[in-house]
């Protein structure tokens, strides 16, 4: 399974980095992959790996989430919080910024029908970046294909 992971990351990387931008209809402003969208797919917030049957299934999503980010022009969900950003200061504390949150959901697939979601983040006024791919979970009970989506 550790070979699978590590041919998934290439193959996945590669797609992602073949744009810095991506143009999405619903901001009509670009959307920026960058190194904090991929590292989120492999790792949580609290920089611990995620389990491998989730990251899996993430980097498979990848190439529908950027073709879903292409054709965005409705949105489902939206938050605003505020979240501590970077490192911890000398004196202990974090510093805080808004952060927003976009989701894209989507119905993906022709045999293998799934609902998605697509989860672009803003820390504070800085760029609008890709930053999750993950299965809506209400969608019917479905069932989570793992082998050959993205393929579809």
């Amino acid at each position: 399974m550790e070979l699978e992971l590590h041919e998934t990351i290439e193959k996945a990387k590669h797609l992602y980095e073949r744009e810095a931008t991506i143009w999405c209809p619903y901001f009509s402003a670009p959307v920026t992959l960058n190194a904090d969208g991929f590292n989120h797919l492999q790792y949580k917030a609290n920089r611990q790996p995620r389990i491998v049957a989730e990251q899996l299934l993430k980097l498979r999503l990848l190439k529908k989430a950027l073709l879903i980010i292409r054709k965005a022009g409705t949105l489902q969900e939206y938050r605003r919080l505020v979240e501590t950003v970077g490192k911890r200061n000398r004196d202990g504390f974090f510093k805080t910024k808004e952060v927003e949150y976009w989701g894209f959901h989507a119905i993906v697939g022709s045999e293998k029908q799934i609902k998605i979601v697509v989860v672009i983040r803003r820390v504070g006024d800085g760029k609008i970046i890709f930053w999750s791919v993950l299965p809506h979970r209400k969608f019917n009970q479905q069932k989570l294909y793992t082998e050959g989506i993205e393929d579809d």
